[in-house]
């Protein structure tokens, strides 16, 4: 590793598998090395994958094969800032069909539990618009979603 701080994300045995649906979904995201255990240990046992080195949009991040027990939670996620509502789409559907889960206001969990924002630029600039009665209109419109909808976002914004 390269980088002096990294995001270290338990998997329960799978995190070559994360790190590889990381790489072929978001730009700039890639997998780098892949370390085996030396020996065994309470999750697994010698010759496993123990770690892999993995970058997601350019965050460097570490999957540690920990075992099951402490799976990921809401209160960690990555906030994915989409350009329009094709990209919204496409990485919203890659992770929701992919095994994952849909949730509210734009989040989602990947089949490993991991959470994600998919926040398209126009949203955060709705809702922190200037105007209080422009912000709240867009944000009343953002809490009846799931995956977030530009358009309905957009016409919130103008009343």
């Amino acid at each position: 590793m390269v980088s002096k701080n990294t995001i270290c994300l338990w998997y329960a045995g799978t995190a070559l598998d994360a790190a590889t649906f990381y790489a072929k979904t978001f730009p700039d995201s890639a997998v780098g090395a892949v370390h085996h255990a030396p020996g065994d240990y309470p999750a697994g046992k010698q010759g496993n994958v123990l770690t892999v080195e993995f970058t997601v949009m350019g965050i460097p991040c570490l999957g540690l094969n920990g075992g099951p027990g402490f799976p990921h939670s809401w209160a960690f996620s990555f906030q994915v800032a989409t350009d329009d509502q094709a990209e919204t789409d496409r990485l919203w559907n890659a992770i929701i069909d992919n095994g994952g889960e849909a949730s509210a206001c734009g989040w989602c969990k990947d089949e490993w539990g991991l959470s994600w924002q998919i926040t398209p630029r126009a949203l955060t600039a709705a809702v922190t618009d200037p105007d209080p009665a422009v912000a709240k209109r867009a944000f009343d419109a953002m809490m009846q979603m799931t995956k977030i909808d530009i358009t309905a976002i957009e016409a919130a914004r103008r009343g």
